[in-house]
């Protein structure tokens, strides 16, 4: 295959030729990018050029006032657009062959595998989603003895401790079953809830899984662990760790080694992997640094247990899904191509029970699927939060400077020789798990998981490469984990939110992508991680749009070319292209005409909603006027709101002042349409007004489930009446005060 590179094998006559490990290949799309990229871009200075050339000849305040306003909104698109060309100038395609890994590497010489799975409240992440994330990692088809997994529970609740308790024993039965019968779905619910048919051995196990599962729930339930459900001395003296004045944000350490792979055995004789519960000390006068202070108890901690070079990070709801993936990452790792500067392997997120249509665009295909492999063209995808493999190396300085941690014992090439139970062992592991322990080190600034910003992945994964590492794409026809999405709107929202900020904190940081990322990594990978970062700055251009020449048209005022000017080509080229090529993109990586419908709907809802609140709620805190908090989204599922959200049916349900604007913008570009129309049955020439009632009509048609829910459904998920009315007097205000500006 023309293009096709090969790693891991010597290509010299006459030497044994090595068996490749992996492959990579130049994406198809490259030369078509490249030549689009040349002609759109003479397209968007000659936009800027006429809108210029507008501003400079308005001849009153409200032509000059609307000028002004679509200069910026265009050059902030243009920036945004020319920000994601980086990917496509050399989007690249990976293989690995890791049947490949048997003839150049024993089984016994894989390196151990450090695993870090991150909960935060059992009420929103139910224990038995993260009991049975972690069971499908500890099945990995990889040698157990070689596997620990740690589980960190921000949330300090006995109720997730207790269904550790409970997994580790039904362990003893899983892991071999899946080993006896090559298993695939390594999470026993996925595998129980699959049609698989099944043996009386399967039947055994799962009448195993669903009485753990009641226990567990019903302590939920109940909120706390009943005595009836402790079965041994050990068990309770676990849960005495706990004090009567222990909350979430104050707790003492809580250490709890459930398995160890020195000593604890599955029915069949074999090793188990190590299983570790955490709760790292809280106190009020502490900052918690949220998920990113976690990670980097658990990156010390797990250090100080077993000191893996490999580091596997997982959200508490993104299972495995294929037992091999540890192989794969393995074709990358023992690449001695690679191996000097290779930071990470990140594995793109994937989500089951996303309905047909992906009606919420939580696939999030550009983030996961597409970007990352213009990223991997260049010196590797951006790291996701779940999914990754780290080196551990790479928590401790560049490529070319290690730093020294200020305790020996804690660098990533300290050899552990103690039992992970032994006294030195856990006198050490609640030594760095104490809330105070990061005070005056470099932990958090130069060292381990960065803090500073709500998103830490995308923050640690930008400062890692800035230090000079690279990073690999991996993704596989078979996805490598699944997770959960959000199903309601107002989830989606609050979590998009929540990365506008978190984004907003590193761009406007003096590690910003656009002066600090340039000069680290180049133009090309500073430019792709702006683009990330500046999410809420799409907010700009889609409000104006959303608003403005609607605005105009109900007052009289044309902002665009007519039909007869040559400008207006240039206009319906810049739409079409823009949205052509994003379509192109889309099909390309397996995308369906009603998903691509959906992301790019849901793009322009972002705009008005979670980025324009982000992006204030940014600004407001910078001036000490509002304060942030990190909210945990939901994983737990309504019957009602999933049955909506299996129909299709968009949830509104709560008010949220978020839903206002959005409403709001869905009425005043009704409202424009229909008084275009009008206009134009008056008299008026329909291509002096065509641009306008085209932007108008496509909102009013992406806005179509809004009108729904104001108007046509009944059912829980309606848009509430007050978010309806009080969008309403917003959208008759922004007329009126346009009348005004306007002069109409």
């Amino acid at each position: 295959m023309e293009g096709l590179i090969i790693s891991g094998c010597t290509t010299s006559t006459g030497t044994h030729r090595r068996p490749p490990l992996h492959s990579l290949e130049p994406s198809r799309l490259t030369g078509f990018n490249r030549v689009f990229a040349a002609v759109y871009t003479c397209a968007i200075l000659a936009l800027i050029y006429h809108r210029s050339f507008k501003l400079i000849h308005s001849a009153t305040l409200p032509s000059f006032s609307i000028s002004l306003s679509m200069l910026i909104s265009d050059l902030l698109l243009a920036f945004m657009w020319a920000a994601t060309q980086p990917y496509r100038l050399r989007p690249i395609h990976r293989k690995e062959f890791p049947d490949n890994l048997g003839e150049i590497v024993k089984e016994s010489d894989f390196p151990a595998l450090d695993v870090f799975i991150c909960t935060a409240d059992p009420y929103k992440e139910p224990p038995m989603g993260v009991a049975n994330t972690a069971l499908s990692v500890m099945a990995y088809d990889y040698p157990t003895e070689k596997i620990s997994v740690y589980v960190s529970d921000d949330g300090g609740s006995q109720l997730t401790l207790f269904a550790f308790m409970e997994a580790a024993k039904f362990a003893s039965h899983w892991l071999p079953f899946c080993r006896k019968n090559n298993v695939v779905e390594r999470s026993p619910e996925a595998y129980f809830a699959s049609s698989s048919p099944w043996s009386s051995e399967a039947e055994k196990i799962k009448t195993m899984y669903d009485s753990m599962k009641f226990r567990v729930e019903n302590a939920v339930e109940r909120g706390k662990v009943g005595d009836e459900y402790i079965t041994g001395e050990e068990e309770r003296k676990a849960f005495l760790k706990w004090t009567d004045g222990s909350t979430r944000q104050n707790h003492p350490t809580v250490i709890q080694v459930l398995l160890e792979n020195s000593k604890d055995k599955d029915i069949t004789g074999h090793l188990m992997p190590n299983l570790i519960y955490v709760s790292r000390e809280k106190c009020k006068t502490s900052p918690h640094h949220f998920k990113a202070g976690a990670l980097n108890v658990m990156l010390r901690l797990s250090a100080a247990m077993t000191n893996a070079p490999i580091i596997l990070t997982l959200d508490c709801d993104m299972y495995s899904n294929d037992p091999y993936t540890p192989l794969r990452v393995l074709c990358y790792i023992l690449d001695p191509q690679d191996r000097s500067k290779l930071g990470y392997i990140q594995f793109p997120q994937h989500f089951k029970e996303i309905n047909k249509t992906d009606t919420y665009a939580c696939e999030f295909k550009s983030l996961f699927q597409i970007n990352p492999v213009g990223f991997d063209g260049l010196a590797g995808p951006n790291h996701v939060g779940t999914g990754c493999f780290f080196l551990r190396r790479v928590f401790f300085g560049g490529p070319s400077k290690l730093l020294s941690p200020e305790i020996s014992e804690l660098g990533p090439y300290h050899v552990v020789n103690k039992p992970i139970r032994s006294q030195p062992i856990m006198e050490l592991s609640n030594k760095v798990a104490s809330c105070n322990y990061e005070n005056q080190t470099k932990w958090g600034s130069e060292m381990g998981f960065r803090y500073g910003s709500l998103v830490e992945d995308y923050y640690t994964g930008y400062r890692l490469q800035c230090e000079g590492w690279k990073s690999i794409f991996c993704n596989p026809k078979r996805a490598a984990f699944l997770g959960d999405a959000p199903i309601t709107l107002i989830d989606l929202l609050n979590q998009q939110k929540r990365w506008a900020i978190g984004l907003l904190e590193v761009v406007f940081s003096k590690f910003s992508p656009l002066t600090f990322g340039i000069r680290s990594m180049g133009l090309l990978m500073g430019l792709a991680y702006a683009h990330i970062g500046m999410w809420a700055f799409w907010s700009i251009p889609i409000t104006i749009y959303a608003f403005l020449p609607q605005l105009a048209l109900l007052n009289g005022i044309t902002i665009f070319p007519t039909v007869s000017e040559s400008w207006f080509l240039l206009y319906v080229f810049l739409f079409i292209g823009a949205y052509g090529q994003d379509f192109l993109d889309f099909i390309f990586y397996d995308g369906t005409l009603q998903r691509w419908w959906n992301d790019q709907r849901i793009w322009m809802i972002r705009g008005v909603t979670c980025y324009l609140f982000g992006f204030s709620e940014f600004f407001l805190k910078s001036f000490g006027i509002s304060t942030l908090g990190f909210n945990v989204t939901s994983k737990v599922v309504d019957d009602e709101q999933s049955k909506r959200y299996e129909q299709g049916v968009f949830e509104f349900g709560v008010p949220s002042p978020m839903f206002v604007p959005l409403t709001a913008a869905a009425i005043i570009n009704l409202v424009s349409f229909v008084w275009g129309i009008l206009l134009v049955f008056r008299g008026s020439k329909l291509e002096e007004l065509f641009l306008q009632m085209f932007i108008a009509g496509f909102v009013v048609v992406n806005s179509w489930p809004i009108y729904k829910a104001i108007v046509l459904r009944t059912d829980k998920g309606r848009m509430p009446a007050s978010t309806a009315i009080i969008s309403t007097f917003l959208a008759r205000g922004l007329v009126f005060a346009g009348s005004l500006a306007l002069g109409g």
